[in-house]
């Protein structure tokens, strides 16, 4: 018997060859080796568009038949379809018939032996029958059958073609874990202000229901109950302080937080600054520090979460303005797990350059860590963008840094070039983002026109997740 290994279908083979009918011999076979990743199934999965609880959630799988998370069975099928097409007897086979017979389940980790062996030739059609049998690594049957292909009349020799790229990323999951985050600790009192349109009130109650914050809404309340019956929102249990408009809404909101009577506020349909004005303006809201937003962002090609600021509060900051913002963002990773944050200080390069006015207040920013200016966090900078978050980019450049290609938060250098980069990760890259503004002695949750509910929750989020550390260790 012929056997052909696995080898001959190693990926880093930079050739197919295939096996015509008339060198096919009875008896002949081939094999290959697949270990079942979890990756696997969230891919056959997408693919497929089959999202049986039993393959892809652990809590039903658990309580089902099979007592835990178990693999498609056609993964299995293609797994002969992919030694079939590719191995033996390879490209130039059209696929006839399958039957197949499954024996045991197929679990994460289980390594499979998956192989083909020719049973049968018909001259007449040039059509060959293989066994075709998957045995796990205990030597279990997993999956049998048999297949009837037309195999190929000419030998070929191609290049390989690999297959493209697959970046699983789900931003469901990535909300639901960030969400658990604050799954054991109470909501805190919030003043949503002005959610005057059906976006940013209905984001309020997506929070209030999920027990994020107890909502307060502070807003004209003629307008406000007109607008919850138009969308369908029912107020009912929750507290609404009428006020003549938005900018009397933000002063009351911040007039509350200084009493104690809220401990996080979340934007509404009003303006930023007009929000942030009425906050900087109660001297019992101030800290000290400089107001400054952090984005946090779920990108699907980096292993971690990103903070990025700041992008929506300071315009041009100077270098003061900048150690500021830079320890703000350092609070807020920490309070979201993250020890000894890695910061990076964005340039258009990584090598201070006079001319850069920016490459001279990332180094300075580095020095005032260094002596202990800025704590809690390892600063470098200059770095461009890449440099930042490629350690491919950074080892280019030669460039040896804690930080380079491992950053969690992302200093740019204006609101500008901040902002553009923010959106350019939702809208391009497919990033998840929430955000919250730090300097104050309550957090704010600022959410834009153009946010969904889910990114309007992760907000709120991050705001109960501060109030809580504030409670401890006030701003």
């Amino acid at each position: 018997m012929n056997d052909i290994t696995e080898t001959t279908n190693d990926p880093d083979n930079a050739w197919l060859e295939n096996y015509p009918y008339d060198t096919i011999v009875v008896g002949q076979s081939a094999r290959m080796v697949r270990t079942l990743t979890l990756a696997d199934i969230q891919a056959f999965a997408a693919v497929s568009g089959d999202t049986n609880p039993a393959h892809l959630d652990p809590d039903y799988a658990n309580a089902s038949l099979f007592h835990g998370v178990i693999g498609h069975g056609m993964w299995g099928g293609a797994l002969i379809s992919s030694l079939l097409g590719t191995v033996f007897p390879g490209p130039g086979t059209i696929y006839l018939e399958q039957n197949l017979h499954f024996s045991r389940p197929v679990r994460i980790g289980d390594t499979l032996n998956v192989t083909v062996t020719c049973v049968a030739k018909h001259d007449d059609k040039k059509t060959v029958d293989l066994d075709c049998l998957l045995v796990n690594q205990k030597g279990e049957r997993v999956l049998y059958g048999m297949a009837r292909v037309m195999a190929p009349l000419e030998k070929l020799r191609l290049p390989r073609v690999h297959a493209p790229h697959i970046s699983l990323f789900d931003p469901e999951v990535r909300h639901a874990n960030l969400l658990a985050l604050g799954a054991h600790l109470e909501p805190v009192l919030c003043g949503v202000v002005h959610p005057c349109d059906a976006d940013s009130l209905q984001g309020a109650m997506d929070a209030h229901l999920a027990g994020l914050i107890k909502a307060v809404l502070i807003a004209p309340e003629k307008k406000l109950r007109a607008l919850a019956v138009e969308a369908g929102i029912d107020l009912q249990g929750l507290t609404v302080i009428d006020v003549p408009h938005s900018h009397a809404a933000a002063e009351m909101a911040a007039q509350m937080a200084a009493d104690h009577k809220l401990e996080a506020l979340m934007k509404g349909s009003l303006h930023t600054d007009e929000l942030i004005h009425a906050v900087v303006m109660q001297p019992g809201l101030r800290t000290g520090r400089r107001m400054s937003h952090v984005f946090r962002f779920e990108a699907p090609m980096y292993p971690k979460p990103l903070y990025i600021t700041d992008a929506a509060l300071n315009i041009a900051p100077n270098l003061q303005e900048k150690a500021d913002i830079v320890q703000n963002a350092i609070l807020f990773a920490q309070i979201m797990g993250v020890a000894q944050p890695k910061v990076a200080i964005l340039s258009a390069v990584e090598t201070v350059n006079p001319s850069i006015p920016s490459t001279l207040d990332a180094a300075a920013l580095c020095k005032m860590a260094d002596r202990g200016q800025i704590k809690g966090g390892v600063l470098d900078g200059p770095l461009a963008f890449d440099n930042a978050v490629s350690t491919h980019a950074a080892e280019i450049k030669h460039i040896s840094s804690p930080v380079a290609g491992q950053a969690d938060i992302l200093v740019a250098p204006d609101l500008e070039s901040g902002n553009m980069m923010a959106k350019q990760l939702e809208y391009l890259a497919g990033a998840s983002g929430s955000g919250v503004v730090l300097g104050a002695r309550v957090p704010i949750a600022l959410t834009s026109r153009a946010d969904t509910a889910t990114t309007r929750s992760a907000s709120a989020l991050l705001a109960k997740l501060i109030a809580h550390h504030y409670r401890s260790h006030p701003a």
